[in-house]
């Protein structure tokens, strides 16, 4: 017994450890489900200039065997902008259904004559991402990065904005978010500024106002020229978006919505 207890101690501190190791967080999430539908105008200045359309797909995946929620966002230019400049962009992120963090992303980019698929795997345990990118008549690149713990992308960002309880937040607090994009990461700090009643094509609602301190950019005016409207409900849906660029003002306007996991609350006059 002398000679095996020790060997069965060591057996139990490896697995242990194995089991840590794979241990994911968990966020409660009371604002989406899968068959979400969000559809967008995007108008820039006076002028609709594209369209979008926020989706989770009505079925569970499963990566790195976990499942996942599919959200996808696809945005293309109206036929009278395709004129000055043809957009046809895909955005794709498998998310943790527990802990909200991506663990695959996708995007097809063709604005222009300009063409790029990018698929991005994301090893949570091991603090890893693997890109896999190819543009336009050019040899395929791929590419191994240090992610740090529960690190965002572009899309699993948004839906993780609408886990936080912001009842607990007062104006000017800020939220952490963590990111990975263009093979970097990034820290992003995200303003709460409180609630106010907003317009949009859907009808007016009252919402949660964010502000994300932007990094100094060729696109933006400044770090504060983005602002993202929550319904200020359960749901939490962006509404509106208002960025405030160098060639003018952006304004993404909610117009329908369908399979939302509790009633959208419209503001009373």
């Amino acid at each position: 017994m002398k000679k095996f207890f020790p060997l069965i101690l060591l057996v139990l501190i490896v697995a242990s450890g194995f089991v840590a190791k794979e241990k994911m967080r968990s966020i409660p999430n009371e604002s989406f489900s899968t068959g979400e539908i969000l559809k967008y105008k995007v108008h820039y200045g006076p002028i609709t200039a594209a369209e979008a359309v926020i989706d989770v797909s009505p079925n569970i995946h499963h990566i790195n065997d976990r499942p996942c929620y599919r959200a996808t966002v696809f945005g293309k230019t109206t036929s009278s902008f395709d004129f000055f400049i043809r957009i046809r962009d895909t955005w794709q992120s498998y998310i943790d259904t527990a802990a909200i963090v991506p663990h695959r992303s996708f995007r097809n980019i063709e604005e222009g004559r300009y063409r790029k698929k990018e698929t991005v795997d994301f090893d949570h345990n091991a603090n890893t991402a693997f890109v896999e990118k190819k543009k336009k008549s050019q040899p395929k690149e791929t590419g191994n990065y240090k992610i740090p713990d529960n690190v965002q992308d572009v899309v699993s960002s948004f839906y993780y904005l609408r886990t936080i309880d912001y009842n607990n937040l007062r104006p000017g607090d800020k939220i952490a978010v963590q990111g990975f994009f263009d093979e970097e990461t990034f820290n992003m700090k995200v303003i709460y500024k409180g609630r106010e009643t907003v317009n949009t094509i859907a009808g007016d609602f009252r919402a949660i106002k964010l502000v994300p301190e932007m990094p100094e950019n060729d696109m933006f005016k400044g770090k504060n020229a983005v602002t993202v409207y929550l319904s200020d409900d359960k749901n939490k849906i962006p509404v509106l978006i208002e960025a405030e660029m160098f060639v003018g003002s952006l304004k993404v306007d909610l117009y329908d919505y369908k399979n939302l996991k509790h009633k959208l609350l419209i503001a009373q006059n």
